[in-house]
């Protein structure tokens, strides 16, 4: 399938669920999400590498070592992130995409344009919180 039609394309409810167009649309756009973490954490390796660590003033040095550890801690949610891609690539691969995992039953195209590395239905996220829940109030 071309680009130009998968970019044309919008998932609708009225077609068949997680047909082989649907799955090309999900797989490009877990795709184009990869590669923007990947872009963005390039340039924050690069940034880190340029940045000087012999800030005279104690503040700076301070205020510049704040903010590293905030963009790394970002880049690290960010990592995770990519595992969670790479997973949903796999269960497009796989056939399982779009299917909760709880109750293999489809998860919707809303839920999956949301949070298209979702796993669980809206109704098998609310239990399985409200279970969460439940064990941290014990």
């Amino acid at each position: 399938m071309s680009a130009t039609k998968i970019v044309d394309y919008c998932p609708s409810k009225d077609e068949p669920y997680m047909n082989e167009r649907m799955l090309e649309y999900f797989k490009k756009k877990l795709l184009d999400w990869k590669e923007e973490i990947l872009e963005e954490s390039k340039g924050t390796l690069d940034q880190l590498q340029e940045e000087s660590l012999h800030l005279p003033d104690s503040a700076d040095r301070a205020s510049c070592e704040t903010d590293k550890f905030l963009e790394l801690r970002t880049r690290d949610r960010q990592r995770k992130l990519i595992i969670k891609i790479d997973a949903a690539l796999r269960r497009i691969e796989t056939g399982e995409y779009g299917y909760c995992e709880d109750t293999g039953e489809p998860i919707g195209i809303g839920r999956l344009e949301a949070r298209p590395i979702t796993t669980l239905s809206i109704e098998a996220q609310e239990r399985h919180e409200q279970a969460e829940k439940v064990h941290r109030d014990d």
